[in-house]
């Protein structure tokens, strides 16, 4: 009787040393919210804490006089919120206005701001050890507006830093 328990005692400890062997440890890792967008074919990324609202394509309002960035301005629920495009910050080119296009609406620098996209491609949360430094070997049309760059779904997603984009306006 002895020599059965024996064995079932070797044999639930050896159970136990194989199941603790196959445990994942649950490591809390800081995330970030991120807002991904498209612009002509290329994907970038603005911090969520900076992003207050995403609107469908609404009808902007041209203010003569305003800057090149500056497309016009939108109402939103009775406040008049200025629409800027980023392209111009980055170099490029302006794209079209299609039904998947939105205003990111998004505050930072205490300056609040409509920022239109090519479309939203998702929000998501990332961890924050994914998140490069920019390249040093950026151009520097965009080299002062880029926080960083991360990977998503196999992309290249460059991270803008809206502080800087509305503090140039601000300026």
């Amino acid at each position: 009787m002895e020599e059965n328990t024996l064995k079932s005692d070797c044999i639930l400890e050896e159970l136990r040393r194989r199941k603790s062997r196959g445990k994942i440890v649950d490591v809390e890792e800081e995330k970030v919210k991120v807002v991904i967008f498209s612009l002509l074919d290329e994907w970038y990324a603005f911090y969520g804490s900076e992003v207050k609202e995403i609107l469908h394509l609404t009808e902007i309002f041209y203010v003569p006089g305003s800057p090149d960035c500056i497309l016009g301005v939108i109402n939103v629920r009775g406040d008049i919120e200025s629409v800027i495009a980023v392209n111009a910050f980055l170099g490029l080119p302006e794209g079209q206005r299609t039904h998947r296009s939105r205003i990111a609406l998004v505050a930072a620098a205490g300056v609040r701001s409509g920022i239109l996209v090519d479309s939203i491609i998702d929000v998501v949360d990332v961890p924050v050890r994914s998140i490069s430094p920019p390249l040093a070997t950026l151009d520097s049309p965009k080299k002062e507006y880029v926080a960083g760059s991360l990977h998503f779904n196999s992309m290249s997603v460059t991270l803008l830093n809206i502080g800087t984009i509305l503090g140039r306006i601000a300026a």
